[in-house]
Order: C-alpha cells, then sequence, then structure tokens
C-alpha cells in the first residue's frame, strides 16, 4: 500500500491541490444544484398562486353551469382546468410543509372571493405528454423554438402541481401547472469549457510547484554532490529570502565540513611524514649491525612501518592534492593498466570501437582503477577486465577467481582500514585502504564502484563513470 503513495513533495502538494480543486468543485456544484432546485420551487409556487388568482377572480361570481362553460373556453393542451362537485386533490392532508403552507397563503389571498379550502399536490405528469400533441420534426428551426422544444419536453418527463379550489357554493375548481424542471448545472455545451478550465487550472498548479520547489530540487542536488566531493563550486545564493538562506546554510555547511576534513587529512599526513625521519635514522642504525636473524626481522618490521606510513600519506593527502580534471580516453588507461599485470586480461571482444573519453584527475582515476585491478589479482589470483558502454556512462567489469565477499560485508569493506582477512599480515590483506581510496575516486568524478559474487564464484566488481559530453 505505502508503494501507491508518492514518494515526493511535489507530488504530495499537487495531489493535496487538485484534491482540494476536485472537492471544492463538487461542493459548488451541489451547492448550485440545491439552490437552482429551490429556486424553482418557489418560482413553481408563485407561478400556481399567479394563476390561481386569476382564474378564481374570473370565476367567483359566476353560477356553476356558468363556470362549466367558460372553464372549457379557458382550456388548452398545456393546461388541464376542470370545475367538478369533487376535489382532484382527494386528501386534505399536505405532502409537505412546503405545500402545507402553500395551502394556507391560496386560502388568505381567495377568501374575498368566497374560496373556502384549498388543496395542492405534487404529481407526475404521464398525460401532459399526450396533451400537449406531438412536435413535428424540423430541422430548420431557430434557438428560440429549439429552447421551447426542449422547455416542452421536460415538461412531459416531469412533475406537476394539481390544485383543487373549493367556492363557496361547493363547487370545486380543479387545475395543473407543470413544474419548471432546473436546467443542469453541466450541459454539454458548458462541460467542454469547465474541463479547459480545470485542466488550466490544474497545469498552473503544476506549473507553480515545480517552480516553488526548484529550489529545493537543487538543494538536494547540491547536498549529494558535497557527498561526494566537498570541493564541488558551492550554490549560488539567488531568489527568494527562504532560498537564499537555505543556500547560505548549505554553502557555510560545506566549507566548515571541507575545512573539517582537510584538517584531519594535513594531520594524518603530517604525522605519517614525520614518522619517516625516525624510522630513516632506524634503518641507519640497524645497517650498522651484524647480520643476524633479529636483525633481519627488525629490517622486515620497519620496511612494514614504512609501507604503513606511505599508505597513509597517500590516504590522506590524495583529496588534498590539487589535481584538475581533464578529459582523458578511459579505453586506453585501461589496456595501460591491464599490460602492467600478467595475471589480467582484457576481454578484447567487448571493446568499443570508439574511444571513450571521461572527465577526471588523470592520476586519481588510474589510481582508482589501478587498486581495483591490484585487488582483484591479490584475493582472485587472476583478473579479467571487460568494457560496457552507452551514450551517457562507461563501465569497467572486473571478475576475479578468488573467494568473494560475505554478502553482509560488501558495503564494509570501502570503509577505510577494513580487511576481510584476520591475520593482519600485510602479505595477505594489506591495510584495507585500496577499496577506499578507489570509491571516493570513482564518486568525486560522478561515478561509482560496486561489488557482488558471482554464481560460478568469485568477485563482480563495477566501476561506472560518465562519459564527457
Amino acid at each position: 500500500m505505502r508503494r501507491l503513495l508518492p514518494q515526493t513533495l511535489p507530488v504530495w502538494v499537487l495531489l493535496i491541490v487538485i484534491a482540494g480543486l476536485l472537492v471544492s468543485q463538487v461542493t459548488t456544484l451541489f451547492l448550485v444544484a440545491r439552490d437552482q432546485a429551490a429556486s424553482s420551487d418557489v418560482v413553481d409556487y408563485y407561478r400556481l398562486n399567479d394563476r390561481a388568482f386569476a382564474v378564481v377572480q374570473l370565476l367567483h361570481s359566476a353560477t356553476p353551469q356558468a363556470r362549466a362553460a367558460m372553464v372549457s373556453g379557458l382550456s388548452n393542451n398545456g393546461y388541464s382546468l376542470s370545475v367538478s362537485d369533487r376535489p382532484a386533490v382527494a386528501t386534505s392532508i399536505a405532502q409537505d410543509d412546503e405545500l402545507a403552507e402553500l395551502e394556507d397563503i391560496l386560502v388568505a389571498r381567495l377568501t374575498r372571493f368566497g374560496v373556502t379550502e384549498a388543496r395542492v399536490r405534487r404529481d407526475r405528469a404521464p398525460s401532459f405528454e399526450r396533451r400537449s400533441g406531438h412536435q413535428p420534426a424540423d430541422t430548420d428551426i431557430g434557438d428560440v423554438e429549439k429552447d421551447l422544444l426542449t422547455l416542452t419536453a421536460g415538461f412531459a418527463k416531469g412533475r406537476e402541481l394539481t390544485a383543487s379550489i373549493q367556492f363557496a357554493d361547493g363547487q370545486w375548481l380543479n387545475f395543473s401547472e407543470p413544474i419548471i424542471p432546473p436546467g443542469p448545472v453541466l450541459s454539454p455545451e458548458s462541460l467542454p469549457l469547465y474541463g479547459v478550465v480545470a485542466a488550466l487550472v490544474v497545469a498552473m498548479s503544476v506549473w507553480s510547484i515545480r517552480r516553488l520547489t526548484a529550489p529545493y530540487r537543487v538543494m538536494e542536488s547540491a547536498v549529494k554532490r558535497i557527498g561526494e566531493d566537498l570541493k564541488s563550486q558551492p550554490l549560488a545564493e539567488t531568489g527568494s529570502r527562504e532560498t537564499r538562506t537555505a543556500a547560505r546554510a548549505i554553502n557555510t555547511m560545506q566549507e566548515r565540513l571541507r575545512d573539517y576534513v582537510e584538517g584531519r587529512e594535513q594531520l594524518a599526513a603530517a604525522l605519517a611524514h614525520d614518522l619517516r625521519t625516525p624510522l630513516t635514522r632506524m634503518r641507519l642504525r640497524l645497517a650498522l649491525l651484524r647480520a643476524s636473524r633479529v636483525r633481519e626481522a627488525l629490517a622486515h618490521d620497519l620496511a612494514d612501518i614504512e609501507s604503513i606510513a606511505s599508505s597513509v600519506v597517500d590516504f590522506a593527502t590524495f583529496e588534498v592534492t590539487e589535481e584538475k580534471a581533464e578529459r582523458l580516453d578511459f579505453l586506453s588507461l585501461v589496456q595501460s593498466i591491464a599490460d602492467a599485470y600478467p595475471e589480467v586480461t582484457l576481454n578484447e571482444a567487448d571493446l568499443p570501437s570508439r574511444t571513450l573519453v571521461c572527465l577526471a584527475r588523470p592520476v586519481a582515476l588510474k589510481r582508482c582503477v589501478t587498486n581495483l585491478v591490484q585487488n582483484a589479482v591479490t584475493y582472485g589470483h587472476k583478473a579479467e577486465l571487460s568494457l560496457r558502454h552507452d551514450d551517457a556512462r562507461v563501465t569497467l567489469l572486473i571478475y576475479d577467481e578468488g573467494p568473494g565477499i560475505p554478502q553482509t560485508r560488501l558495503d564494509s569493506v570501502f570503509h577505510p582500514f577494513v580487511r576481510l582477512e584476520g591475520s593482519r599480515s600485510r602479505e595477505t590483506g594489506g591495510l584495507g585502504l585500496g577499496l577506499a581510496i578507489a570509491r571516493a575516486i570513482a564518486r568525486s568524478a560522478g561515478g561509482d564502484i560496486r561489488l557482488s559474487n558471482r554464481p560460478e564464484g568469485g568477485l563482480e566488481t563495477q566501476l561506472t563513470l560518465p562519459l564527457a559530453a
């Protein structure tokens, strides 16, 4: 269920805007339809009240026989009108409060004409279509006539108000008044316009949200870039006040992190460098001793210490070293490194027919590839290199025949001084800095390194780099 939910803030905001728009529009249409129906009822009551007053005013002073003759002359196909000794509305109990109030209004208004009782009822109008007759089809009609025919058809399918009014002599006047059907809130003519307006509102919402969230996307990419390269260019402090404040905070954070990391790297490099002076003195004094097993053991230990110090210096200074990024042929770089190792084979079938140009620091990238190849040769004895590429990236695949890495530790081996081999011997385990340096170099160039165990055994190393434009 959570996978179906949006994962980004702009999509959430857009959904909230669209949902609010839909709710407001549906509510507005509902209120308009309700008010329109209420207004239509008031108009129907007014029409019935007015017609009842006119007919009663005309008939109240006539005799029952004369009323029948007069009613026959007033009747037409659209409206039924009759007088009888029995009311058309049989019950004196109104269907609802509105009709009861209407009956009281009719009696109060028509009392001066001798009216003693009024009854009103809502009915279906099944007979209205028969009374209205058949309208011949005519394609050459105007808009007014077309609207009249539409309204007549609405009357035929709608309802009517039936009224029974009693005169003082006991005779009942019965007539019906068609209820005007309320017009549709959304008609076929207005629906396209409504859809266009809704689409414009949604499009403007999308555009506005993208404009509002664009600085945050820039900041997100900037934070990711800082994580890969602390020396990346700072953000431009432009835009709204909030955007400028956030950009200034990110730039300040980047500057402090860079100062902190460079300070620690320079400290480690200085300490490792200063170790070389006493190590050199110890080696000179050791050369004055006579040959013995103790002397050989001390010489071996001193060599290890010097190697460790050199590795620490390299690890601490590879980011501090100011080396400019250049366009370089990655294929030629891989071929030169593969030629330096007899245990390494380069798959000629996978070599591309064109050069693969990357934008990176040449010495650092060569060191990155060398560390990966050296790692494969050290633990896998043999290594096979293969190249794949598309229009945007190039991937160097390194396969070895070693024991692989436990699945749970595929990421931890990139941490400095992490070794899978527990003997702590430099001949079998190294210092645990090669992969850390290689991945840092790859990420500073916009790429990455991934490790995975092969089903047939051994380790697969993927170095992915972006191609230069």
